[in-house]
């Protein structure tokens, strides 16, 4: 059903009406996965990536030695009851952050096989009939939801992804919309998440010089989203993207990613991937921490490479304020001096998010519209 109405790509054909192929791969309501099981072995045009992006022409560093010396890990053992160990824990996020912006952490306190279960579950709503899966497809605002790329009709290439999202804060998703056969384990793992999420938020305004609650108090943290992603095995994955570049449009993301790997940060003008390690999260802050921060924690380019092997299983929580939070944000007036002067404008949440779209996602810093 869904190969007849999203034309496969190849050279001798005539151009293809983009908008039209979209809205019958949205009304599918199959995703990417629903596409993989008609068995297509030819990319579908809207997924050819033809857009040339300067940073698409930069080194991937593939040396496995490099890649394992690459994005700094970061040991959470002893952040809770000793203070020397947490003081240098705060020294070792502000060099991570000076030198790459994204870094992993381990004995972060959830259990391995959580985990495990997390990623479990996310692969068996995946593996549901298509039947079922449809019937939780939609692109309406519920806290709950399965579809294919958020950015499907806005974006110039659509990714070769499907995901699903869950609201866990501030006012959870009724666990009835869950689907069962993930509902405990989003459940339970997005507790942890959330308690890992105050840590980091302290650790983050105590390398700043401010109170441990300094950015929980700001509501930094108030609306948490625990985004699944699934990434099929890719027919070219040479012509595709899972994630195309761009920068994390929240404060801050823990994300747990699995052995298949294409998680690349983009450092010192070269894509480095994020080596998988077990029992590690990978933590990156995003454009609203690089703001009242003053720039001091940067947000950082990344991207998802598609792979013929999988599918790669990812588990995002992303926290920031509620889209109608009408707290200003700004530079935190207690990091300013004469040395340090504001280099943004105050907005609101929601004034962000509508430049963060009008960029298209495209890696362009939607931070540069409130630049002084």
């Amino acid at each position: 059903m869904v190969a007849t109405i999203v034309t496969p790509a190849t050279p001798d054909e005539p151009k293809h009406d983009r908008k039209i192929e979209v809205k019958a791969f949205d009304e599918s309501k199959l995703g990417v996965k629903g596409l993989l099981d008609t068995g297509v072995t030819t990319l579908p045009t809207i997924f050819v990536n033809n857009e040339k992006h300067p940073l698409d022409a930069l080194t991937v560093i593939e040396d496995e030695a490099a890649v394992q010396a690459g994005i700094p890990i970061i040991d959470l053992s002893g952040v809770h009851d000793d203070p020397a160990r947490r003081g240098e824990i705060v020294k070792e996020i502000l060099d991570a952050h000076a030198t790459w912006g994204f870094f992993q952490v381990v004995n972060h306190g959830i259990p391995q096989d959580m985990l495990d279960d997390i990623r479990e579950g996310v692969l068996k709503f995946f593996e549901l009939d298509a039947e079922t899966r449809k019937k939780y497809y939609t692109r309406e605002k519920k806290k709950f939801v399965y579809n294919s790329n958020f950015f499907l009709y806005e974006g110039p290439v659509t990714n070769w992804r499907d995901t699903i999202a869950t609201v866990i804060a501030p006012v959870p998703a009724d666990p009835q919309d869950i689907p069962e056969v993930c509902r405990e384990i989003i459940l339970d793992y997005s507790k942890e998440v959330l308690k890992l999420g105050n840590t980091m938020f302290e650790l983050l305004s105590e390398a700043m010089g401010l109170p441990s609650n300094y950015l929980k108090d700001m509501d930094c943290g108030e609306q948490m989203m625990l985004l699944g992603h699934y990434y099929p095995p890719c027919p070219e994955p040479e012509k595709a993207i899972g994630i195309n570049n761009h920068k994390d449009n929240d404060f801050l993301t823990i994300l747990l990613q699995d052995q298949v790997g294409g998680l690349q940060v983009l450092n010192d003008n070269k894509w480095v991937e994020v080596p998988f390690v077990r029992g590690a999260l990978v933590i990156n802050t995003g454009d609203l921490l690089q703001l009242v921060s003053n720039g001091k924690f940067q947000s950082v380019v990344h991207r998802v490479q598609s792979k013929k092997i999988g599918p790669r299983i990812s588990v995002a929580g992303f926290f920031r304020p509620e889209y109608t939070n009408p707290r200003l944000l700004g530079p935190i007036k207690e990091i300013l001096s004469e040395d340090n002067p504001a280099i943004y404008t105050e907005c609101t949440h929601m004034e962000y998010f509508r430049s963060y779209l009008s960029t298209g996602q495209d890696g362009t810093p939607a931070l540069d519209k409130f630049k002084i």
